[in-house]
């Protein structure tokens, strides 16, 4: 069945929504957009000329807009600070909810949030859009098999020359923690998802170069610990000279017992070790390459499309917003432990949270 959606966040990223990722689950019955929400007329104009909206269905006011809109679920795509707020509001109005990551700005918020919707009996899912990405989506195809053995190691690199202000939204710029809360959301999540297991422990560094136009800290280093004893290794930049590894051109690298497989600038290689070799060396450039995997959809315009069905009465997405605690646990646990100085055990901090919102209710 189609379902009506209410959009709200129609600037910035909220434009790609309404440009790229809406617009072909509109056009295959997926989704009917009803109604569009922003503060900045200007970017509201824009993206309703994208959707091929009506005037009167967009909204300035989200209070308005909820009132008058009749939906089955809502898309968030605004500042993290502001989830709890629309979340607050779509579970007023019997709505589902899909929104961009992270669930909120702090691991308290992002509790509440999974428990209310848990307790209205609705549905929310997070838009993880790089892990399910074309790329990222073959890499793990590829060593979710057997061909590659057991893993043991995953590494991560991002590097981004975002350092001038404003070139990665203002409200980044102003963020205590704009790598980890904006961008290792992302590359954490990725780097569990290929590890196979959650997350147990996490130890991180931050910091931020004098040339960096931020408040926070720019850099990070993380390093985890996994359930199933692989490890990882996580480095990101926004403030890198010249952005070797930017949005969607990440370097990965899964170390496993039987090879080893690289992801970088969106182009697979893998390396097989030979059983009649006691010692061998490889390069990079000279392995297997490997074709991405087909398909109509990827990123959010994919889990649009899952979001759905899930509302049809399938099985749930990978990205709830009950399982997505331990994503976004990644995230708040590194900054604890950039705060402390020490690792910090992620299955005790997501129940600490947990424990607190059991006190407060």
């Amino acid at each position: 069945m189609t379902h009506k959606v209410l959009h709200v966040g129609a600037g910035g990223f909220g434009e790609d929504w309404c440009h790229r990722f809406l617009p072909p689950n509109v056009a295959d019955g997926t989704i009917e957009v009803v109604g569009l929400v922003d503060i900045d007329a200007t970017a509201l104009e824009k993206s309703r000329q994208h959707l091929g909206l009506k005037v009167d269905q967009c909204f300035t006011s989200a209070e308005k807009a909820f009132q008058m809109v009749d939906a089955d679920f809502c898309t968030i795509v605004i500042p993290p600070a502001l989830h709890e707020w629309v979340v607050d509001l779509a579970l007023a109005r019997n709505m589902h909810i899909l929104s961009e990551k992270p669930i909120a700005d702090t691991m308290e918020a992002s509790v509440r949030i999974a428990d209310k919707v848990r307790a209205a009996g609705l549905k929310m899912g997070v838009t993880m859009s790089h892990r399910f990405d074309q790329d990222k989506s073959t890499l793990r195809a590829l060593v979710s098999g057997d061909a590659l053995g057991r893993i043991n190691t995953v590494s991560c690199r991002f590097a981004g020359d975002f350092r001038v202000y404003d070139s990665w939204g203002r409200f980044r710029h102003e963020m205590d923690h704009p790598m980890l809360i904006e961008g290792a959301v992302h590359h954490l999540d990725i780097v569990a998802n290929l590890a196979g297991a959650p997350c147990t422990s996490i130890y991180a560094r931050t910091w931020k170069p004098d040339w960096a136009q931020y408040k926070g800290d720019t850099d990070v280093i993380v390093v985890m610990d996994f359930a199933n004893g692989a490890h990882g290794v996580y480095e990101g930049s926004s403030a890198q000279a010249t952005g070797l590894n930017d949005w969607a051109k990440e370097y990965l690298r899964v170390e496993a017992a039987s090879g080893t497989a690289i992801l970088d600038h969106r182009e697979i290689e893998v390396f097989h070790r030979h059983q009649k070799r006691a010692r061998q060396t490889s390069r990079q450039g000279t392995g297997q390459q490997v074709s991405l995997l087909s398909g109509m959809k990827w990123a959010n315009s994919l889990l649009i499309e899952q979001f759905c069905h899930w509302l049809d009465g399938g099985p749930s997405m990978a990205t709830n917003v009950e399982d997505n605690l331990q994503s976004v646990a990644l995230v708040f646990s590194a900054i604890e432990s950039a705060r402390l100085g020490e690792p910090v055990k992620v299955q005790e901090f997501i129940q600490s949270f947990r424990k607190s919102s059991s006190n407060e209710a």
